[in-house]
């Protein structure tokens, strides 16, 4: 037992105060270390330690406070099952799993129906685990995804709220007609007998009983927890407003403002308007998150398969590494691997944003999830399951969506303490007019905003309880909560539609205020495939005798000019054997021996530390380095022989990618481990001034510190993997080109394709989706800025004029849904450098190098 992390779905969240509700109920937990609550995405991470708490614990907390935890069902092929005692043994290993809520075994069709709660524990650990009882387990493919559940919850929702306003609204408006009858043309076409108190509070019970009840048993719920949330504020409002109507109905005299004071349509349409805002909110939910449906939509179903000699179609999640998968055109590739034989073009646009089809060879990687076009292949599977690149990408995308971002931190804390205050300041209102207000400012004339209604009659307490209750319904924690959330998740999706992935909200709202970027050379800037352009060779040796010398020494390097210069050699007839022995000396080059002779290949640096004389070799090196190619020196028996030249390529897209950084006002910078003459050479290319130049590989992070103490916020890109301290000590780490392996890679973006313009593309979705955070934001707390104090009568002295609890509950629920609406935006966005079409030269294909132009 120990501490474990899981991701609960949760059910009927509305407003960013059921956020701190929930989260409060799960802190409070004995063995939750920490519980956050994403409102946006509707899922609750909570980490705990197994052996004090367990997953029913923290459901039992969650559906306590009004809230449910969605469940999930599998059904499961189990074959070797013989008797009673099989059924027994996989019931109860099963059932001891976390999350397992419900197994059902039938020996008779050899079947297995597990509940469970997804995020505790998945389909794949419970067909393990009956996998090591001895039984084969596979998902039969008729059983619902959890996709289809989480569409399934949506649409019941949506459903619920519909059946709920075809109730409400129609008895809401016989209500208010019959409330308003003696005031402007209704007494022509309105009988007297419907505004009878009695008739009204007929029609008005199974409005407040019936769709409004949801709001006063959730708040009955999170009292018992000693929680509070945006149900209380309605179940408040719906419920003095009904029952100050009850009492005046049945005893005028009482002093709560008379036969007059009956507000059975502010409890109706209050009951109406609140319904509505649940339903658009149903509506509109979900959308943010629909490219991560997009995603978990990609998942083959099925994949064909040879086992045994023999063709057969199995489900995708049961092919295992090493089986041969057949893909014909049109079909959906089910798990990652290499193509065996065979030729193809894939699409692979849903998972990298590249709308061009791949050519797919023997020996080439193809992803999960994408489609085959033209041809058919066979290939090799390699990564299955969660392992594979779509499900590393979905998790990816699942967790950004789950976390916050610091901006956040505020938002949470007025929404964590928004209920108790608004209480508060209704409890202030109430008492202001009823003991000053009312006296001092009361008007015969006052009236509703846009409602006849007059307030002549209404009485000191009356007068004072409604503005009170406006005060409680106007209020609207809703929109503060779901600014961020929803605009993350947003930003978030789109990022994943273009191939770049955020891990979390908090590398969004830091690309947004980027102020530098510093790019690795080589496989960043350029392809990381340098080419032998140049052998130089000092009497007595001769230029073969270089060249093979060097390829021996470089043969077992991983250094990419090292495999240049090996190619080179190869290219030209030349066998390279093995050295005798090989050392690698990191930031200076390589040592070797070989037939008896010593042979060092590297830099300046090299050369002087071994007291070699290369002084000769210098002129021609440094012309070598201002055409843009590396120089490497090389000397054997420790007498100088030598110059190997190798030029790497720029990608195509770099100078358009760093030309569009510059306009945007980001400052650029290069770091390489090459000499400086090299760096400036493509540097000038490329359009860079800030040149970092022979940083070893160490010491990168501490060019990265070197820009930040000069109050810059800076991001560095690199490779993922030889770049991780400086990515991880920049602001914002970004991972380019990492192919399928997007989970290993150090940095807070990944970006799938390996192609610098998603940098730009990464920045302007951060920009454009901070800037979502900020309006929504801003209108959230202007309005409850302007709302509350409206609501509270602040312009009354002034005008006669009050807000009614109908037309608060009006502007409360546009609030919510409006913030939604506005991150939906998002999705119309698109990064400026995305792209469109076919490349300009058709024949160009990917492995061709574009030379670097000599300076």
């Amino acid at each position: 037992m120990g501490m474990k992390l899981i991701v609960l779905p949760v059910e009927g969240m509305t407003c960013a105060s059921c956020v701190s509700t929930i989260e409060k109920a799960l802190s409070n937990l004995q063995g939750v270390k920490g519980a956050k609550v994403n409102l946006a995405a509707e899922k609750a991470q909570v980490e705990f330690d197994e052996g004090k708490v367990a997953v029913p614990d923290m459901v039992k907390a969650i559906q306590d406070v009004g809230y449910n935890v969605g469940m999930e069902e599998i059904h499961l092929s189990v074959h070797g099952m013989t008797c009673a005692s099989c059924v027994s043994k996989v019931e109860k290993a099963v059932g001891q799993l976390t999350g397992v809520t419900n197994v059902v075994v039938n020996l008779a069709s050899e079947s297995v129906k597990v509940e469970f709660y997804p995020g505790s524990v998945t389909k794949q650990d419970i067909k393990q685990e009956i996998g090591q009882l001895g039984y084969t387990a596979s998902e039969k493919l008729t059983g619902k995804d959890q996709l289809d559940k989480e569409k399934a919850a949506r649409e019941h929702e949506i459903k619920r709220q519909g059946r709920f306003m075809l109730w409400t609204w129609p008895l809401a408006i016989i209500i208010m007609l019959g409330q308003f009858r003696d005031y402007w043309i209704l007494p022509k076409f309105v009988p007297e007998f419907l505004g009878n108190n009695y008739l009204l509070w007929i029609l008005t019970t199974p409005v407040v009983l019936g769709p409004g009840w949801q709001f006063f048993s959730n708040s009955f719920r999170g009292l018992k927890r000693g929680v509070t949330d945006m149900n209380l504020l309605y179940a408040t409002g719906i419920g003095a407003s009904y029952l100050i109507a009850v009492i005046n109905t049945v005893a005028p005299n009482a002093g709560f403002g008379g036969s007059e004071a009956t507000f059975f349509e502010s409890a109706a349409l209050l009951t109406a308007f609140i319904v509505l805002g649940r339903y658009l909110e149903a509506l509109t939910r979900g959308k943010t998150s629909e490219a991560i449906r997009k995603l978990m939509s990609l998942q083959a179903k099925v994949a064909r398969v040879i086992r045994g000699g023999k063709e057969m179609e199995i489900a995708a999640d049961e092919v295992i590494p090493g089986d041969i998968v057949i893909v014909r055109p049109g079909e959906s590739v089910p798990v990652d691997g290499t193509v065996k034989d065979g030729y193809s073009a894939v699409d692979e646009s849903m998972i990298t944003g590249e709308s061009i089809p791949v050519e797919k060879r023997t020996g080439d990687a193809v992803i999960g999830g994408t489609i085959n076009k033209t041809g058919s292949f066979r290939f090799e599977a390699t990564k299955v399951g969660k392992d594979s690149a779509l499900a590393q990408i979905i998790k990816l995308v699942e967790d950004a969506q789950a976390s916050k971002a610091p901006i956040q931190k505020m938002a949470d804390w007025v929404a964590g303490h928004f209920i108790l205050g608004v209480h508060l300041l209704a409890v202030l209102a109430f008492i202001f007019w009823f003991f000053i207000g009312f006296d001092a400012f009361f008007q015969a004339d006052s009236r509703f905003i846009l409602s006849p209604y007059s307030l002549t009659s209404i009485g000191v307490f009356g007068f004072s309880l409604l503005l009170s209750l406006t005060v409680l319904v106007i209020s609207c924690p809703c929109a503060v909560g779901l600014a961020t959330p929803s605009a993350m998740m947003a930003g978030t999706g789109k990022g994943a539609e273009n191939g770049i992935l955020f891990k979390g909200a908090g590398a969004i709202e830091a690309s947004s205020k980027l102020q530098a970027i510093v790019f690795d050379k080589t496989g960043t800037l350029t392809k990381g495939k340098p080419s032998l352009t140049d052998v130089v060779a000092l009497h007595p040796f001769t230029e073969e005798q270089v060249l093979l010398f060097t390829a021996v020494t470089e043969k077992n390097s991983e250094h990419p000019l090292g495999e240049a210069i090996v190619n080179g050699a190869k290219e030209k007839g030349m066998v390279v054997k093995d050295a005798d022995s090989f050392d690698s000396i990191p930031g200076h080059g390589v040592v070797a021996y070989f037939e008896g002779h010593r042979i060092l290949a590297g830099n300046r640096r090299l050369m002087k530390q071994e007291a070699v004389a290369f002084e000769r070799l210098l002129p021609k090196a440094e012309k070598l380095e201002g055409d843009g190619k590396t120089a490497m020196f090389i000397a054997i028996d420790g007498k100088p022989a030598g110059i190997i030249a190798v030029a790497d390529t720029l990608k195509e897209n770099s100078i358009e990618a760093v030309s569009k950084l510059r306009k945007m006002g980001i400052r650029v910078a290069m770091i390489t481990g090459d000499n400086r003459r090299t760096a400036d050479a493509i540097a000038k290319q490329v359009g860079i001034d800030i040149v970092l130049a022979e940083v070893l590989p160490q010491d990168k992070a501490n060019e990265v510190i070197k820009l930040q103490s000069q109050g810059l916020k800076v991001a560095m890109v690199g490779d993922g993997v030889n770049d991780a301290p400086a990515l991880a000590q920049a602001e914002v780490g970004i991972a380019i080109g990492s192919g399928t392996d997007v989970a290993k890679e150090t940095g807070d973006i990944i970006l799938i394709k390996d192609d610098i313009r998603d940098v730009v593309g990464a920045i302007e979705i951060s920009k454009r989706t901070m800037r979502k955070v900020k309006e929504n934001l801003f209108w959230a707390f202007i309005y409850n800025t302007i709302g509350i104090p409206l609501a509270a009568g602040l312009l009354y002295p002034f005008t006669g004029l009050v807000v009614s609890p109908e037309l608060a509950a009006l502007f409360m629920a546009v609030s919510s849904v409006s913030v939604t609406l506005n991150t939906l935006l998002l999705k119309r966005f698109n990064p400026s450098m995305k792209q469109k079409g076919t490349p300009k030269n058709p024949m160009q294909h990917e492995h061709e190098q574009v030379p670097v132009k000599a300076v």
